[in-house]
């Protein structure tokens, strides 16, 4: 049998079952249906399968009819992958409803051609091989539309989670969503247990803290995060009290550069606060080694971060002349001075500590004594030196002279 014949009894078979074409697919609807459980659901209603079935078969009796053409319009695998994608129908089960409906084709080219007779039956296992690789081209470009509908939802995802993170921190504007409707966006609670992070990025290569996600995952913990030059952050809610030490710990096997935690924070309203702890608490590490802070939620914190200046000189005022000290000496100074108050001013117990003898810690103490603004016997000079201490262990930046305390200028906004 010629070419030209085959072609032409191709065609005969093409216009029997374009007459069909209705009851086709609804056939194929029907197996797609009876084998694949996820299309028994209402998320694909049957009037949609049958649409795309429809466009799809119909796109393939259209070329098989113009055997001469080597073009393939794959508008309608490409326009159900996409659409498939965004309907959250999992590409395997999306794939299998291809190779199903294409056997189903296939029998039904099949049973017409052995209906017409012997010589028409030849002339399609002569175009077998062009059928079939029309079903790797439209599998090819429904699995092709529906990775970019995913990657673009993802996208469209991260921005909107991104906005949110930024409309959290900044605090909301006007005529942006409401803390509840970002809450449920970002799938937190209004209340619960909530930790800012904000992690310095090494170099520009990487984020601060990849693979963070996968370790927090196993402890419940969700998170929200905001990709800045340099630095990201990251609001998570903890899934129970107490749960803090656990996320640290992750944090620390991920962290590549300096990380600041903020306290524990109950309402998401106060996310703007939380990230100001965790940004002093980053900028008060000392770069480059990898390290991780989280400031304790105290009285005295809460105080310092309120009033930044007022405490710098506070400090200054107390701790006088030893701030221009060599920094080797003003250490051990201060250093002993904190044991000496833990050990409630006894020499003895300091010493102790110290692994040094009593006359050292008296000597240590009699020289930080010549700095501050009154004698150790003085009970309002210990308790000013024992909150200058708390302060300068609280924020060791603290002991410097920044043109802005912490180093950045108070009400900034850097986000």
């Amino acid at each position: 049998m010629s070419e030209t014949t085959h072609r032409a009894a191709v065609s005969d078979l093409v216009a029997s079952l374009s007459a069909r074409l209705d009851e086709i697919v609804v056939g194929m609807g029907d197996t797609v249906v009876r084998e694949i459980d996820f299309y028994r659901k209402a998320i694909v209603s049957r009037d949609d399968l049958h649409d795309a079935l429809g466009r799809s078969v119909g796109f393939i009796l259209a070329h098989l009819a113009h055997p001469g053409s080597t073009a393939v319009d794959v508008s309608a695998p490409s326009a159900t992958g996409r659409k498939r994608a965004f309907q959250g129908a999992p590409l395997p089960e999306v794939l299998r409803v291809y190779r199903l409906s294409f056997a189903y084709f296939w029998e039904q080219l099949l049973t017409e051609a052995q209906r017409s007779g012997h010589g028409a039956t030849q002339a399609l296992l002569a175009t077998a091989g062009r059928i079939w690789s029309l079903a790797d081209v439209y599998s090819t470009a429904l699995t092709d539309s529906y990775r970019e509908a995913v990657a673009e939802r993802m996208t469209e995802t991260d921005r909107r989670r991104s906005a949110l993170v930024a409309a959290l921190v900044d605090g909301p504007t006007t005529g942006s969503d409401t803390l509840w409707e970002m809450a449920r966006v970002l799938g937190f609670p209004f209340q619960g247990d909530f930790v800012v992070l904000m992690a310095e990025a090494a170099t520009t290569a990487e984020p601060p803290l990849s693979g963070l996600d996968a370790k927090l995952r196993p402890l419940g913990v969700k998170s929200a995060w905001r990709a800045q030059p340099g630095h990201d952050i990251a609001v998570l809610t903890l899934p129970r009290p107490g749960g803090t030490e656990a996320v640290l710990d992750a944090v620390r096997a991920c962290a590549t550069g300096r990380v600041g935690a903020s306290p524990v924070y109950r309402q998401l309203d106060h996310t703007p606060q939380a990230l100001r702890y965790a940004q002093v608490a980053m900028e008060s590490l000392t770069p480059p080694a990898p390290a991780v802070r989280q400031l304790d939620d105290t009285p005295l914190t809460e105080l310092v971060m309120n009033n930044l200046d007022t405490t710098r000189r506070a400090v200054n005022r107390v701790l006088g002349s030893l701030l221009s000290l060599p920094e080797d000496e003003r250490t051990t100074l201060l250093t002993t001075a904190r044991a000496w108050l833990h050990a409630h001013g006894s020499a003895a117990v300091t010493a102790q500590t110290l692994h040094c003898h009593q006359n050292t810690v008296r000597y240590r103490m009699h020289r930080l004594e010549e700095h501050l603004r009154g004698p150790l016997t003085d009970p309002r000079v210990v308790a000013e030196l024992s909150l200058a201490l708390d302060a300068v262990g609280t924020f060791p930046s603290l002991l410097k002279s920044p043109s802005h305390p912490l180093g950045f200028t108070p009400n900034s906004r850097h986000f």
